[in-house]
């Protein structure tokens, strides 16, 4: 069986070196918090002694600059074009910007979301309908499995705005986003794809898929720690929107304290707000960095041989999965409906085997480039003790 095979030679390991707490749990919640890189201290302590140092003039010495720098690395793994990426202070406001360059009038008002997209962004969507928009979610079927064939038929004339996830958070399933756009466009709707769970593990290409706006942020595959979220707006729509979610970064020309009307700049910085969030930025970075140096498609193909261990493992544990089998489905995560997953989960953590879980479909794991295949035989191995403790 594949679970006996002998451990591959992996040559991403050579990057774990780079994250101590890989070195000290059992480190298997990228999925929601991905492990911190070694660089993100000194990073930090950069920002401590320019801030100390240098006071005021830093921002004329690098701060200004560090949201493009910052984009620019994570354009390159989007496959965006360049200066398409803004960063924000997370990916809801990051697609509140994006949605309040919209307009929703009837009779094309219609939002098409679905019942499996993650909270946050679904408050947002209920907030619009103040504005004028027409919220429509799709739900999806048995175990919680997203039809893309439900989506598309949801988009019509009416749809002003398609806005879904491309891996959804509680199963880990991989939603086919090609013939979603490909109608989106055919009737003139926009596309905004809330990325998360995607980009760090799966690769995305925005051009190749045609899309119009993506969201996402740091906290997890990017392991960038909280703090940063990011919008790709396809440039020559970009040109076309003018924001009412700004501020003073968005301008032309900031420093100029022009009292407005708003003039905003042509670039990425056009969605921009406030002040940029300069010790996030710079505790992010390293993480993002490391991502766009090893490549998202070494990292799916790693991820994709141990979350299949983990599948293996759990079939002969007698674990009951809830992700996706299918290769082509399946995220960075492997989820496990376990009973009294909460407790389950408690324990583990009390432990230092670091994973979650979520009402409903149970607990939540995930290898990452940084995982040793030893490490998926032990973690399934502690699952099934405590697991079989409560039984």
């Amino acid at each position: 069986m594949p679970l006996r095979e002998a451990i591959a030679v992996d040559p991403l390991l050579e990057w774990r070196r780079e994250f101590p707490t890989a070195e000290t749990t059992l480190h298997f919640i990228s999925h929601s918090l991905g492990a911190m890189p070694r660089g993100v201290e000194a990073s930090l302590a950069e920002y401590a002694a320019v801030w100390r140092r240098r006071g005021i003039r830093a921002w004329e010495e690098g701060w200004f600059e560090l949201p493009a720098q910052v984009s620019d690395v994570l354009g390159g793994i989007l496959g965006a074009e360049p200066g398409a990426v803004s960063v924000h202070p997370n990916v809801t406001l990051a697609q509140a910007v994006a949605l309040s360059a919209l307009e929703f009038r009837a009779p094309r008002n219609r939002l098409v979301c679905t019942a499996e997209d993650f909270p946050s962004v679904l408050y947002l969507y209920e907030g619009l309908a103040r504005r004028g928009a027409e919220i429509v979610r799709v739900a999806a079927g048995a175990g919680r499995e997203l039809r893309e064939e439900d989506v598309v038929a949801a988009i019509d004339e009416r749809t002003a705005l398609v806005a879904i996830s491309s891996v959804l958070f509680r199963s880990s399933q991989i939603v086919d986003l090609a013939p979603i756009a490909r109608r989106a466009r055919d009737v003139g709707a926009r596309t905004l794809i809330d990325a998360y769970q995607m980009v760090g593990t799966v690769p995305v290409d925005v051009q190749a898929l045609g899309l119009d706006m993506l969201a996402g942020g740091s906290v997890k595959w990017l392991c960038g720690g909280p703090g940063v979220g990011y919008l790709y707006v396809r440039p020559a729509l970009a040109a076309e929107l003018r924001p009412a979610l700004t501020g003073w970064m968005a301008h032309r020309q900031p420093f100029a304290f022009d009292s407005g009307p708003m003039d905003w700049d042509e670039g990425p910085r056009r969605f921009l707000t406030g002040t940029p969030s300069v010790p996030a930025l710079m505790a992010a970075r390293p993480g993002f960095e490391i991502v766009a140096r090893i490549g998202v498609a070494a990292i799916r193909e790693k991820s994709l041989r141990q979350t299949q261990r983990m599948i293996d493992w759990a079939d002969e544990l007698g674990l009951p999965v809830s992700s996706p089998r299918a290769a082509e489905r399946r995220g960075g995560t492997v989820v496990l409906n376990v009973p009294h997953a909460a407790e389950v989960c408690a324990a583990l953590l009390a432990s230092d085997v670091l994973l979650d879980h979520r009402p409903g479909v149970g607990l939540r794991l995930a290898p990452h480039f940084y995982t040793r295949d030893e490490e998926i035989d032990r973690v399934m191995q502690r699952v099934r003790e405590e697991v079989e403790q409560r039984s």
